[in-house]
């Protein structure tokens, strides 16, 4: 994970998986349904780019695996739960303020749509 180290862009995928990890310890399909909920399914992952991030951001320090299960008497057993490091943390935060001035600056040049009510 290069651009982790480097400093640059995240990819969307593991924007969203830090994303989903950042406030819970999920499990692989968990964080899978969660990444569809929070973009609203404009974005769904397959098991191969969900499990590849996962093993990427794990040799980067980002996330880690978790010996803790949520509830043993309702969860399988198999099931490997995954949580954000302080790394994660870190590299989320530092994304989230390059994403916040490339919007500051989309408005600046009236270049978003104005916000209408939901």
């Amino acid at each position: 994970m290069a651009s982790t180290r480097g400093g640059g862009p995240l990819t969307p995928a593991v924007l969203h998986i830090l994303l989903v990890l950042s406030t819970e310890e999920r499990h692989g399909y968990g964080i899978m349904k969660q990444v569809e909920s929070d973009s609203r399914g404009k974005v769904r992952m397959g098991p191969g780019t969900l499990y590849g991030s996962i093993r990427r951001m794990t040799e980067a320090g980002l996330i880690r695996e978790s010996d803790k299960k949520i509830d043993p008497t309702l969860d399988d057993e198999r099931r490997v739960y995954y949580g954000i490091t302080a790394l994660g943390r870190q590299t989320l935060a530092a994304e989230l303020q390059r994403y916040h001035h490339v919007v500051a600056v989309a408005h600046e040049r009236s270049l978003l749509p104005r916000a209408t009510g939901a």
